[in-house]
């Protein structure tokens, strides 16, 4: 009675809508929204009908065709132009694959980037791209047999990556700052700049604990830890995604690139993994569990191999792990062409043998849309693939643009795009993110803070006015202004100082220098802050692979020496900038070196001759204004390292969590890294005192006192790690285990208490089953891996 009720409520009281433009509704003379034309409510067209009937009698009126163009991932931007006056239409690209192909899910539609070449003049605005996205989902919706909403997909690893949008830090720059519930926030955001311009799926967060950290992509996951990765990429996972996708500001995650990709041979971008199973489940691929049982909805497959099995073709990791262990619910989808590459990694003799596979494996999406095509329908018409494997993973897609709402509202109300992106609030969310991301490696003789009654301040480096050396890879063309670099900030701190800024060199460039004029400028400063690094800045003369993949050019030297693509041979500055850097310290100036890069970069003779040097990755859009803030004392630096700093490319891979008790030293020197995991220094100091322990159950209570025991406010992050004393298997040395970012007053204390569960104690046993064995586990509380504070232990019976 109560859904006849319902019925006819909005059979007869709610008229039809349309949308207009601005997306703004309006009456269209009709009852009901009539998506397949045939003049009657369909079941699949009633939101008063459950959403598996919905799903299902939709499912039955689709042809085969129209099912496998739902699970086709192609590159939107090519579906949309703009012309030398501003107006944008729909390509005949666009008409034609949805019209021959069916195709559902776009991805990459308002992305900008010399890739897609795409700029600030060929791209869209949030307001332009509010219009066109309502344009392609009305078109999907009155030419399309169905009347099926199209699901666009967009790239959201520190921000939007789209025009207008707000630009974050990078994630090992997220990770830095310990704080979870920052990174909900910052995530949220994202989210809703995503949304509001038509998006529903933000391909984020990059969960590769990475340990090979000549990989190009170190800057786009967390570091090297298992559970500060999982926590974090947890955390982004339910700023996406919020308490409701459907809410229209909230988009799905797509949780990147399952896995063990982190760790490739040689350090190539999508090389194979050497790794076990049991370090495959319990630290590689933990950070997915941990991610998806707090709710994820989307996982994109990895490029790589392990032993053998291509992640893109491996039925254990997506069938059996993904969805039979873990309970993952969403839709998987392929990495950029990664089922096309089943034929180059020859485990498929063609496009049509690789989608055949992937489907079996649990793969549901092809980004490119180039294997789940017509091969599939011919395979499944000749009898050589089950019709209900394509409805299996048809389903797994359709039902989310169903719980989205999409098939009610697929439209976005273009004015709020135009006033709610980009804003200053979400900026100042940006600036907050930066200054907690900033490292403080040294600060010998207490260097910093810097005063503001300085008179002359040197600013040199090539990343110290270099708007997108400082944002990191995926990142859209910005708008002048818009980046506030180092050189801007310390001009906007200090109004009435002199500040002289000279680039000294390229990061790359061997050839254009001047290293004399930034001396000089340097002799008649008060300080010189020297800002050096790398890039992950792509430019319109950039090479690229058909994956987007950045190529290195034989025929330029550009900046770029990071991001996808920019594997390396070693860690140390390149061109001339330590060159610089001795020339500087020779001046007998006081320097403080600040890092922005994408991974850490050999900093031997800095830390030996340097006084104060602290990383700040590449902080976002409004990095020049928190670097600013720590340099000049308005914000206490308290981030820590998400991994260990090396000294030299030879002792990789370097991480606190290794299984021996103890790393023989080289003999050229330690084998402990420069700066270890969870190091970072602070302005004020603390003191840890009062450990308490108690076992409730299944469940141990630590707690301890912290105290500011500093003349200023500042965070500490109190490190729980945990140590299993004997076990049926070799475990970690140590493992982080919780941590907490907490705020004090000079002289305040506080009791910071974690709770440690079965999931914590957990081992994957002979037999790869999880058990807690009984025994004695240490607990190692202080401020990083290597500044234990306090200990205790209990024994679990």
């Amino acid at each position: 009675m109560r859904k006849q009720k319902i019925w006819l409520f909005i059979m007869f009281f709610l008229p039809a809508i349309s949308v207009c433009g601005d997306g703004v509704y309006k009456k269209s003379g009709k009852g009901f929204r009539d998506l397949n034309k045939n003049g009657k409510l369909d079941p699949y067209e009633n939101p008063a009908e459950s959403m598996e009937v919905r799903l299902q009698d939709l499912l039955r009126q689709m042809t085969l065709e129209e099912k496998v163009g739902q699970l086709a991932h192609t590159l939107g931007w090519n579906y949309y132009e703009k012309d030398e006056r501003g107006q944008v239409r729909l390509t005949d690209l666009f008409r034609s694959d949805l019209k021959n192909r069916h195709i559902g899910c776009f991805w990459a539609t308002l992305r900008a980037d010399p890739w897609t070449r795409k700029t600030l003049k060929t791209g869209l605005s949030p307001e332009e791209a509010a219009e066109m996205t309502n344009l392609m989902q009305r078109y999907a919706q009155d030419s399309t047999r169905l009347g099926i909403p199209l699901f666009l997909a967009e790239e959201c690893p520190h921000g939007h990556m789209a025009i207008g949008t707000t630009v974050f830090p990078t994630a090992i720059g997220r990770a830095s700052t310990w704080n979870p519930e920052l990174e909900k926030r910052a995530a949220g955001i994202v989210a809703l700049e995503a949304r509001l311009q038509g998006g529903h799926i933000g391909y984020g967060p990059v969960l590769d604990v990475a340990r090979e950290l000549r990989w190009s992509r170190v800057e786009e996951g967390y570091g090297e830890d298992p559970f500060l990765s999982g926590s974090m990429g947890s955390a982004y996972v339910r700023g996406l995604q919020g308490e409701d996708v459907g809410s229209g500001e909230n988009v799905i995650a797509t949780l990147k690139h399952f896995t063990a990709y982190g760790v490739p041979e040689g350090g190539h971008n999508a090389g194979m993994a050497h790794v076990g199973v049991r370090e495959l489940l319990t630290e590689l691929s933990y950070p997915f569990e941990m991610a998806v049982k707090a709710g994820a909805l989307s996982l994109m497959t990895a490029y790589n191999e392990v032993d053998g099995i291509p992640c893109t073709a491996n039925p254990f990791l997506t069938n059996q792990l993904l969805r039979g262990q873990w309970g993952f619910s969403g839709f998987v989808v392929s990495d950029l062409y990664s089922i096309d590459g089943l034929v180059s990694q020859r485990v498929a003799a063609n496009r049509e043998e690789a989608g055949m596979l992937a489907l079996r494996s649990g793969v549901d999406s092809d980004l490119g849309g180039n294997c789940f095509a017509a091969g599939l329908v011919k395979a499944c018409r000749e009898g050589r693939l089950a019709e209900a494997d394509i409805d299996r993973a048809a389903c797994r897609v359709l039902r989310l643009k169903f719980e989205m709402g999409l098939f009610d509202n697929p439209y976005v109300e273009v004015k709020k795009a135009g006033k709610q992106i980009g804003t200053p609030e979400h900026r100042e969310v940006a600036r907050e993110v930066a200054r907690q991301s900033v490292v403080l490696l040294k600060n010998e003789n207490k260097l910093l803070p810097l005063s503001k009654e300085v008179k002359r301040v040197a600013i040199v480096g090539p990343n110290a006015d270099n708007v997108y050396n400082q944002l990191g890879d995926y990142t859209a063309p910005q708008a002048p202004g818009s980046v506030i670099t180092v050189f801007e900030g310390i001009r906007q701190k200090l109004p009435g100082a002199e500040i002289r800024y000279v680039k000294g060199c390229a990061v790359r460039d061997t050839l254009n220098t001047s290293i004399e004029e930034a001396c000089e400028v340097a002799k008649n400063s008060d300080v010189v802050v020297v800002v050096l690094g790398g890039s992950s800045a792509r430019d319109f003369e950039t090479d690229f692979l058909e994956t987007g993949a950045a190529i290195t050019n034989a025929r330029r030297v550009s900046d770029m020496e990071s991001g996808e693509g920019f594997d390396r041979t070693g860690l140390s500055l390149m061109g001339k900038q330590l060159e610089l850097l001795k020339a500087l310290y020779a001046t007998g100036k006081p320097i403080v070196l600040v890092m922005i890069q994408g991974r850490p970069l050999e900093l031997n003779w800095a830390a030996e001759h340097i006084l104060a040097i602290l990383t700040a990755w590449y902080p976002g859009s409004e990095g020049g204004r928190a670097i600013a803030d720590v340099l000049f004392g308005d914000y206490n630096p308290a981030g820590r390292l998400p991994l260990s700093y090396p000294r030299h490319v030879g002792q990789l891979p370097v991480y606190y969590n290794h299984k021996s008790a103890g790393r023989q030293d080289y003999v050229e020197g330690t084998a402990a890294p420069l700066y270890p995991f969870g190091y970072g220094l602070s302005y004020t100091t603390f003191a840890y005192d009062g450990v308490k322990m108690r076992v409730e159950g299944d469940s141990v209570r630590v707690s301890v006192d912290v105290r500011n025991s500093g003349d200023r406010v500042g965070d500490e992050v109190v490190q729980l790690y945990l140590r299993d004393e004997q076990a049926s298997v070799v475990t970690p040395f140590m493992q982080l285990k919780a941590f907490r970012r907490v705020s004090l007053a000079a002289g305040e204390s506080r009791t910071v208490e974690f709770v440690l569960t079965r999931e914590h104690l957990k081992i994957l046993d002979l037999s790869l089953n999880w058990v807690v064995e009984p025994g004695f586990f240490t607990v190692l509380i202080g401020s990083s891996s290597s500044d234990i504070r306090l200990t205790t232990r209990f024994r679990i019976n």
